[in-house]
């Protein structure tokens, strides 16, 4: 199998942040990194409480992930920039991986 090497990354927001929308856009028009991926949590915790949901919740504030990789390493340190300039640190993980080809 061929491979190709890759950064990925995850972006962990909540709904509440209304920041998913703006961070899409970005990664599309101005990084134009290869496709993102969006995740809706059942639930979770983290510095702000906990998170879960029911059938009869009305109001939600789930967490968010937004994935995404390239192998463009420009493409992904400039997409690192402007994450860290609006979400909160500790939020936007990244790692090196493998693609196949």
């Amino acid at each position: 199998m061929r491979t190709m090497d890759v950064l990925m990354v995850r972006v962990y927001v909540t709904e509440s942040s209304h920041l998913l929308n703006k961070i899409v856009d970005y990664l599309r028009r101005e990084v134009k990194v290869r496709g993102v991926s969006v995740f809706r949590a059942t639930g979770g915790f983290g510095e702000s409480g906990a998170h879960t949901s029911s059938l009869v919740d009305l109001s939600l504030d789930l967490p968010l992930i937004a994935e995404f990789f390239d192998d463009d390493k420009s493409k992904i340190e400039k997409a690192l920039t402007y994450l860290s300039s609006i979400v909160k640190p500790g939020h936007v993980v990244f790692w090196d991986a493998k693609a196949n080809i």
